[in-house]
């Protein structure tokens, strides 16, 4: 930390030394995002959307993400969870497939709903997303130097380019949309990288002592077993095959069905059912024997420098890809595993530029923010007694997921030994509030944080999902635009304009499983649902966290005790519980005489000043 003299001798300059004040170009926006991931790239197009004129400043040369970069099998539960940015997306991924291939293709159906795209599709209509915004100018291949802050405010941050090019920035608002929060930590705001001990938050989930252990991380691949658009799986650079060894007596005791399979009795997991045009995401199988994710080797990435975190890169890189050319190359391999995997590979039109293998390593995890609201095990868990997770009166999003770690530390081999700190959590849909997203006053009072949230390491593994990363984003980029019409400071977001914005772009506050975004009654459903109407309803389930009917791998139909049934006959108890309420939300005229749900909030929607 350093100050500089003059004018702007307040200026806090964090992280300059060896930047040799490389400050180049200057320009003034309203909103900076950092980080095209797709909870970046919703905050930009939101911001866009609300007005704001918004650079959108990306590491890499490409954006996306994880998205973009293998991780096509989206994580969520059940269609009626998606809205919002993310529900945009799939179903531009959707068309994108029936217009070249028709309604009826095959494409289509297994690109489920367009849930389920291929990384360069996915690529495309981001990109598409982007170039329509004509207030969003991306910048991509500038990574953050430094920040100029006064206070707590942030004043600029510096870029600099791959070809060695300054950049400064100005602009009210700043938005870190990066999977590291690296722009956050910049700006000396207050993050957590570990485990908290289960005292802190109450968490039964997490350890009885605090660590710095950290979620693990692996390639999400794409790969085919199609001959006609496979690339042959080639030895990485440095590997060894003494690494791998350790699996031959597993193969000879038969412990594994096949080499790629799902979900389990398989050496690596090529998610079920297959993408379109014959690809797979490939991936770590969940308490598996053998593993891609790699706990302890990426301890250094989350506050390493570039050159650091391309060594945990290539690490996991040469790991990663060496098991897969072991199990099809090594002659002491089984000749019927070698068989099972010799017709797999890489995919001949995907990752072009960087030899088909993906461009951006899986973080799962790595910084988190301490800011205004930390989001814990409890906030996606069941309310007492309800079907429904905790109610947020200030929620900005939803998800429908659960808590879910990979691992953050390996007892035994790396091959025969077992993940510690796995755990997989079933709950209800659950809300998201605002403070997730927000710094302390006292920390920054121009920051937006949708993806490095604010939570403990429990609560974040409910949250880094990408469906719910863009909703976070999303929200963090209304809000950004909001705070940069008046004094750029978030924290006085009015939060129900806020929500009425996001339910006006499709987003949903609440999980509602039969009134979803374009339904007539979406916008009234889901201001009840945050004045806390739809709680109380239906009661726990005898196993918590029961989900629909299982329809494929982790996806279900809609969540049981979630439908609001606006045609159901209104019983007095839940009329007396909601004239009650539209009395304290201000609803003006008379709710006497509705017979139905739908009948009674359709009124006190009217009467609230809220519907015609």
């Amino acid at each position: 930390m350093c100050l500089d003299g003059g004018m702007m001798k307040r200026l806090i300059c964090i992280g300059m030394l060896g930047v040799s004040w490389l400050r180049g170009e200057e320009v003034t926006v309203d909103v900076v995002v950092y980080g095209a991931t797709p909870g970046g790239i919703a905050a930009a197009v939101a911001a866009g959307e609300s007005g704001a004129k918004v650079l959108l400043v990306e590491p890499t040369g490409r954006v996306g993400g994880l998205v973009t970069s293998g991780l096509s099998h989206t994580d969520f539960h059940s269609m009626e969870s998606l809205s919002g940015t993310f529900l945009e997306f799939s179903q531009r991924v959707k068309a994108h497939y029936v217009k070249e291939y028709g309604a009826e293709s095959e494409q289509v159906k297994a690109s489920y709903e367009g849930t389920f795209g291929e990384p360069k599709v996915n690529h495309l209509v981001l990109e598409g997303m982007l170039a329509e915004q004509a207030g969003v100018e991306v910048k991509k291949e500038w990574h953050l130097k430094s920040v100029g802050k006064q206070g707590a405010r942030l004043m600029e941050a510096v870029f600099e380019s791959k070809a060695g090019e300054g950049m400064t920035v100005k602009a009210k608002v700043f938005v870190d949309g990066s999977y590291e929060g690296d722009l956050m930590a910049q700006a000396g705001v207050p993050f957590h990288v570990g485990r908290e001990g289960s005292m802190l938050y109450g968490e039964s989930l997490a350890p009885e002592v605090a660590d710095e252990q950290l979620q693990a991380y692996n390639f999400r691949f794409c790969a085919t077993d199609d001959p006609a658009n496979r690339v042959p799986i080639e030895a990485p650079e440095g590997y060894k095959r003494e690494d791998f060894l350790a699996v031959l007596p597993m193969l000879e005791e038969g412990k594994f069905k096949t080499v790629f399979g799902y979900p389990s009795g398989c050496v690596v997991k090529a998610h079920l059912p297959a993408l379109p045009n014959r690809k797979y995401d490939i991936n770590d199988v969940s308490r598996g024997m053998v593993r891609l994710s790699m706990p302890g080797y990426n301890l250094d990435w989350p506050e390493g420098d570039a050159v650091t975190r391309q060594q945990v890169f290539q690490e996991h890189l040469r790991y990663n890809v060496g098991l897969l050319y072991f199990l099809q190359h090594d002659e002491a391999v089984a000749v019927k595993y070698r068989e099972m995997a010799a017709p797999w590979g890489w995919c001949k039109d995907e990752f072009v530029e960087t030899g088909h293998l993906p461009p951006q390593l899986y973080v799962r995890e790595a910084r988190r923010m301490i800011g205004k609201h930390v989001y814990v095990q409890a906030d996606s868990e069941h309310a007492a007694g309800d079907a429904r997770a905790k109610l947020f009166g200030d929620a900005i999003a939803m998800g429908d997921y659960g808590n879910n770690c990979h691992g953050t530390n390996h007892e035994g081999p790396q091959i025969g030994g077992l993940h510690g700190g796995e755990f997989y959590n079933a709950v209800p849909p659950y809300q998201v509030p605002y403070g997730v997203l927000v710094p302390k006053n006292e920390d920054c009072e121009n920051l937006l944080v949708p993806v490095a949230v604010s939570s403990s390491h429990v609560g974040f593994c409910a949250l880094r999902l990408e469906p719910i990363w863009m909703s976070l984003g999303q929200a963090a980029g209304h809000a950004a635009a909001m705070a940069a019409k008046g004094d750029g400071v978030v924290q006085k977001v009015e939060v129900k304009g806020l929500q009425k914005r996001l339910v006006e772009d499709g987003s949903a506050l609440i999980y509602v499983s039969d009134v979803l975004p374009g339904d007539a009654d979406f916008a009234m459903v889901q201001w009840w649902g945050v004045a806390g109407g739809w709680h109380g309803l239906n009661p726990m389930p005898e196993k918590p966290g029961k989900r629909g009917e299982n329809l494929h791998g982790q996806y279900y139909k809609a969540n049981p005790g979630h439908a609001v049934e606006l045609e159901k006959p209104l019983d007095e108890v839940t009329r007396k519980r909601w004239v009650a309420m539209a009395e304290k939300l201000g609803v003006k005229g008379d709710l006497a005489g509705k017979e139905t749900r739908g009948a009674f909030l359709r009124a006190a929607f009217v009467g609230a000043g809220k519907g015609k």
